[in-house]
């Protein structure tokens, strides 16, 4: 990785994948604030879909940065994943409200799943995943969802539970797999998922600090463990799978505690799906709010010029407890150097 003094000509990643943070990115009203950024997805057009914990929950931007408009207000209670659909329907994982919801690009609510305030029992203990007594059914504060080329849809129920959910694209549940445990085909936290063009599916198993790949059925294939605690998975057109991995430092849960002392910063890195070898990397210094660099990020996407979009969930992470600046980043734009 080479920087420079400035954002304007700095230059992050290696080989044919570099990229130059875009500053300013993006502007909101006057007086609006993200707070924090769980979610981000990009549309057919490249607009961006910004899913934060703010009072206007989905923010919509050209990829300039020129605000477009904003929905959600009193309708979703706490941002976690955003999913648009091939058909520009924007899914939204809401998980204090234990349900995963369909909505039109300008936020006519079309379809819901699981039951809103009322968790599958697990058992769990708080939000201590080691404490989960059984696997259940959906939801339990799920996480992020991915659709497959046929249309399928696979949730990731993770911070109560410990199952990946299939449904029929009409939203039927088909089937659900996992337990909690850390060998093949269990979870500690299934954190983001994504589908690739085959349609094997793609789990960041995130206390495990691993990637697991599955067929379509949920059998397990293989795993990458070149991560370190991976919040979320996406595809580029290319194919190349791109991991947000937010690393270990001291966090609000006991079992956050680094492993490894010094602990580890955040990054984002690229595969090739096919081997799972690590092609780029950027992030991982010791001034998180640095341009370029992260604290907490959460979620990712990729438009169809190579743009990165990087959230962060600064304040959950730390910001608020005084461990980071609270004014670092909350979502940042990496313009790809073709």
């Amino acid at each position: 990785m080479t920087t420079s003094q400035s954002s304007n000509d700095m230059i992050l990643g290696e080989g044919e994948y570099r990229y130059r943070p875009v500053p300013g990115w993006p502007q909101l009203p006057l007086g609006w604030s993200f707070y924090e950024v769980a979610g981000v997805a990009v549309d057919s057009r490249d607009r961006v879909f910004v899913f934060s914990r703010s009072d206007h929950p989905v923010c919509i931007f050209e990829p300039d940065g020129t605000f477009v408009s904003s929905w959600g207000e009193g309708v979703l209670t706490h941002a976690h994943g955003i999913t648009i659909a091939p058909d520009d329907t924007v899914w939204c994982t809401d998980d204090w409200d234990h349900t995963v919801r369909r909505f039109t690009p300008d936020g006519m609510l079309l379809q819901t799943l699981g039951t809103s305030k009322t968790p599958s029992e697990t058992g769990i203990e708080w939000l201590d995943y080691r404490t989960i007594k059984q696997p259940a059914g959906p939801f339990n504060l799920p996480t992020n969802l991915a659709i497959a080329p046929d249309g399928s849809l696979y949730i990731a129920d993770g911070y109560g539970n410990c199952r990946v959910h299939k449904f029929d694209p009409s939203g039927q549940l088909l089937f659900s797999w996992g337990e909690s445990g850390s060998g093949p085909g269990e979870f500690n936290l299934p954190h983001g998922i994504a589908i690739d063009a085959a349609g094997l599916v793609y789990v960041a198993d995130r206390e495990n600090s691993r990637v697991q790949i599955f067929t379509p059925e949920g059998e397990f294939l293989r795993e990458w463990t070149e991560t370190e605690r991976p919040m979320q998975v996406r595809f580029d057109r290319q194919g190349i799978a791109w991991v947000c991995d937010v690393g270990w430092k001291a966090g609000r849960f006991p079992w956050q505690t680094p492993p490894t002392d010094p602990p580890h910063g955040a990054y984002v890195r690229g595969y090739d799906a096919a081997t799972g070898r690590l092609i780029a990397k950027f992030g991982g210094s010791d001034d998180p709010c640095a341009p370029g660099q992260f604290f907490a990020p959460h979620d990712l996407c990729i438009d169809s010029h190579g743009s990165i979009y990087v959230g962060e969930v600064v304040q959950s992470a730390g910001g608020n407890r005084g461990l980071v600046d609270p004014s670092c980043h909350s979502i940042q734009k990496f313009e790809r150097i073709h």
